[in-house]
C-alpha cells in the first residue's frame, strides 16, 4: 500500500486511515453518505437545520454544511467501490492524487455540529480578502478585512490622502465582494 499522496506533515492513523472529501453530484451527498455506509465506510455528512419558506408552508430541513461534498475516513485500499458508488464524482485532491484532510479541521466541524450552537454555512474569508458588510449599522460598506488578536476588522481607505481607518467587525456580518481583491 503506498502513502505517495501524503503531504509532508500530515500523519496517517496507525490503520492507515485518513480523512477526504469525496465530491459528489448535487443534492446527491445524503445519497452517496447512505450508499457508502451501507458499503461499510465510515462517512461524515455534516448537517445544519434551516427553515425554508415557501408561500403555503415553512419547512425545517437538514442539509448539507459543505454543499457537493461528503467525508470518507479510508486509507483508499477500496478507492474503486468509492469512485464507482453512484452519485460519486471524485476524491478532493491535487495533480489527480487524493489528498487526506487534516484529523483536526475534520474534528472541529464534528465538534461544531454536535455543539447546542447554531451552525451554517459561510463564504470561505482569507485575511486581506476586499468584503462587504450585509447587514447592520454598516450595510454596504466595503473594505479589506484584517485579523489582529482573534478580531477582525474592516480597513477602509482614502486613496487620496494615502490613509485608513478600521473598525471592528463580526465576520460573520460581511460577504466576500466579487471579482475584486
Amino acid at each position: 500500500m503506498s502513502f505517495e499522496s501524503v503531504p509532508s506533515g500530515q500523519e496517517l492513523t496507525a490503520e492507515g486511515l485518513a480523512w477526504y472529501a469525496l465530491y459528489t453530484k448535487h443534492q446527491h451527498e445524503k445519497t452517496v453518505a447512505s450508499l457508502l455506509s451501507g458499503k461499510g465506510f465510515e462517512v461524515f455528512l455534516p448537517l445544519y437545520s434551516t427553515v425554508h419558506r415557501w408561500r403555503d408552508r415553512d419547512k425545517r430541513l437538514e442539509l448539507p454544511l459543505y454543499p457537493g461534498y461528503v467525508f470518507l475516513h479510508d486509507p483508499l485500499e477500496r478507492r474503486l467501490q468509492v469512485v464507482m458508488t453512484p452519485g460519486v464524482h471524485a476524491i478532493v485532491g491535487r495533480g489527480g492524487a487524493p489528498e487526506p484532510i487534516p484529523d483536526s479541521e475534520i474534528e472541529a466541524v464534528q465538534r461544531v455540529v454536535a455543539s447546542p450552537f447554531a451552525v451554517a454555512p459561510h463564504p470561505y474569508l482569507r485575511t486581506g480578502d476586499r468584503v462587504r458588510v450585509v447587514h447592520g449599522p454598516l450595510e454596504g460598506i466595503e473594505g479589506i478585512l484584517v485579523r489582529k488578536k482573534n478580531i477582525y476588522r474592516l480597513v477602509l481607505s482614502v486613496e487620496m490622502l494615502k490613509q485608513s481607518v478600521a473598525v471592528e467587525v463580526d465576520a460573520s456580518l460581511v460577504e466576500p465582494v466579487a471579482g475584486r481583491g
